[in-house]
């Protein structure tokens, strides 16, 4: 009997890979649906743009309760908005369920490190910063990451871009997308640009959207800088 080996001929339909991905968190200090209600419709009025099919992380970190929490609920009243939640970090065991039922996979907050193989001790040594020079245009859908360093960008940023550094970020033109500092955590990370013209500005996760942006530096010359938690905005010469 003839038999065809069909699994040595198949094509792979599908490859894991990792990658960097920018997300949004949220948050949660406390949920009673009307007041999250009323609060998430204010906030998606202030940044239309931004609210667009935005997977989001549900951070229960800083929640004052630990009850349970409806996240199917939650969870609708997020899509309704625009927001897609795909996962929570933190959390007690009530919400850690009713999250599993919800579909909701549970991240954990610091997520371990892989195994690395033994090396043998050195003497510790002065390593430069990954500075990334860009001297083109950034254009509308591209994203630009300077891992380690600071982004600097001598040119503008397009509507619909995004550039991201460790370090700070500096844009010798307009800056029109999204420009996110201090990704790993730096809360020392600043941004500067000539044209402040952004979506999004963000440094180490708190961040302004454009209609908080169009105030008193809008289109000048400006800096962005974290005083505690909150996002400072002012003009640089």
């Amino acid at each position: 009997m003839n038999t065809t080996n069909t699994e040595a001929t198949l094509e792979p339909s599908f490859k894991l890979k990792g990658s960097r991905v920018t997300i949004t968190i949220l948050e949660l200090y406390e949920y009673d649906y009307a007041t999250f209600n009323d609060q998430l419709a204010e906030t998606v009025r202030s940044a239309p743009d931004f609210f667009q099919q935005t997977p989001v992380i549900l951070s229960l970190e800083r929640c004052k309760d630990t009850g349970f929490i409806d996240f199917i609920e939650l969870g609708e009243l997020c899509r309704e908005y625009g927001l897609v939640p795909v996962a929570i970090r933190g959390g007690s065991e009530d919400q850690l369920l009713s999250a599993n039922v919800a579909g909701l996979p549970h991240l954990p907050i610091n997520a371990a490190k892989p195994p690395e193989a033994p090396e043998p001790k050195k003497e510790p040594e002065t390593v430069a910063a990954k500075n990334l020079v860009v001297t083109t245009p950034v254009r509308s859908g591209q994203q630009v990451y300077a891992k380690g360093g600071d982004l600097i960008i001598i040119a503008p940023v397009s509507a619909g871009a995004e550039v991201l550094a460790d370090g700070n970020i500096h844009v010798y033109g307009p800056l029109r997308g999204r420009a996110l500092a201090g990704v790993s955590g730096d809360k020392s990370a600043r941004i500067f640009c000539q044209s402040l013209e952004a979506e999004l500005i963000s440094i180490a996760g708190s961040y302004k959207v454009n209609e908080d942006l169009q105030k008193d530096h809008w289109k000048k010359s400006t800096q962005a800088s974290l005083t505690g938690d909150q996002l400072i905005v002012s003009a640089f010469k």
